[in-house]
């Protein structure tokens, strides 16, 4: 959940919007994820969690910002089909692993990626 608080004070630093996105990439660092990480729940990042994070970062260092979520989702599957997949991906990033996994990376989330409904495992 967004705290307004926290939100305002990194929004008026330039870092973050008001979703908790970052506009500035090259702030970013393990210790921001690792902070992020425990803010939204999921608590200490394991190494299947730095492995996505990894993931995403290398999508968007390669690519740029992907045209849809649905892309970045597909891509994700694939890359840990061998862990299980989607559901694997939701298992270590509840929220989403695009629009969740982004934030903890640092990369812009992708259009529709906060839609609940898309993509779930469940």
């Amino acid at each position: 959940m967004l705290d307004i608080n926290h939100a305002l004070n990194e929004q008026a630093n330039g870092r973050f919007d008001p979703e908790g996105h970052m506009y500035d990439l090259e702030h970013w660092s393990p210790l921001i994820a690792k902070q992020l990480a425990l803010d939204e729940g999921i608590g200490e990042l394991t190494e299947a969690h730095w492995h996505v994070i990894h993931a995403l970062r290398n999508l968007y260092r390669e690519q740029g910002r992907p045209k849809n979520t649905r892309i970045v989702m597909q891509m994700l599957a694939q890359d840990f089909a061998d862990e299980g997949g989607r559901r694997y991906l939701y298992e270590l990033f509840p929220k989403g692993p695009v629009s969740q996994g982004s934030r903890l990376a640092g990369v812009p989330v992708p259009p529709n990626a906060s839609d609940p409904s898309f993509g779930w495992a469940g």
